[in-house]
């Protein structure tokens, strides 16, 4: 089976070709990014695709590498001890199974997604070099090695927020989701909004294309950002000439809120619109 994308999912047949290829080599396949980009929604595609269960690893600041394999709950173990509960006398009542521990013991090959890897501390991806690698860790409490039954398919996700090891990166087949172009993103719109006007598609990528465009800009608009902007007009059912002949004394789009996220990119294009609006007047 070869992913190739969904009905639901564009993939460029770069995209495509490494998702392929990690499976094939049998390595992590690590898709960087901008934000917004599908990195997260591409495991629960591939997992679509090929038909088979997706186990999801969100991590964050604070998550261990250890809690990816078992984590043993020493306390409830000993307060049961002390209420004389039968289940003491088994130590695996007390040990919780981590996302790794059901990737590997999945009855049908799994789809691990290890998403936002560079949210951890930055030992998180060497700690985890030796598990990925052989497929397989050592429980000390219950004595066993747990080895990966079906080997799976291992997608990582990263907003570069901080450099990954190279011994980590060494061990994945990389890919970097480059920003859609027009063509590709009127492709993507048709998925979620197979309904809507080309005329407001091409008035709304002008805007958000320009947008992008600002030198300065804190946060540029993502492709998800777009969709909901598109779905927020869509629903106001504003006429296409609002966004073709908008007012040039307004300082930004319509609904801006689902594409600027922060207060100094307002500012931003409010000044920027300020001094448009000064020149032309100076030209009249």
């Amino acid at each position: 089976m070869k992913f190739t994308g969904t009905k639901s999912y564009i993939a460029t047949d770069d995209l495509s070709l490494s998702v392929n290829a990690a499976i094939a080599l049998e390595r992590p396949l690590l898709i960087k990014g901008e934000p917004g980009t599908g990195k997260t929604m591409l495991a629960l595609e591939v997992a679509k695709s090929l038909d088979l269960p997706l186990i999801e690893w969100h991590i964050k600041s604070t998550t261990k590498a250890q809690q990816g394999l078992y984590e043993y709950d020493a306390v409830t173990r000993l307060r049961d001890s002390q209420l004389g509960d039968e289940r003491v006398k088994d130590i695996s009542n007390y040990i919780q199974k981590g996302k790794l521990w059901e990737a590997f013991t999945s009855e049908k090959q799994a789809v691990l997604l290890i998403d936002e890897i560079d949210k951890a501390d930055i030992e998180f991806p060497n700690d985890l070099l030796q598990e990925l690698d052989r497929m397989e860790f050592y429980v000390y409490e219950t004595k066993e090695t747990i080895k990966a039954t079906t080997r799976p398919i291992v997608i990582i996700s990263s907003n570069n927020e901080k450099e990954l090891p190279d011994a980590f990166l060494r061990r994945c087949f990389f890919h970097y989701i480059s920003f859609p172009d027009r063509e590709t993103m009127k492709d993507i719109i048709k998925v979620h909004h197979p309904k809507v006007k080309e005329k407001l598609v091409k008035e709304a990528l002008d805007i958000f294309f320009d947008v992008r465009k600002v030198p300065g800009l804190k946060k540029k608009p993502s492709t998800s950002e777009l969709v909901d902007w598109l779905k927020l007009l869509m629903a106001d059912d504003l006429p296409d000439e609002i966004l073709k002949n908008r007012d040039p004394s307004k300082a930004i789009p319509p609904l801006y809120g689902a594409l600027v996220k922060n207060e100094q990119d307002v500012q931003l294009l409010e000044r920027l619109a300020f001094m448009t609006r000064r020149e032309g007047n100076n030209q009249n």
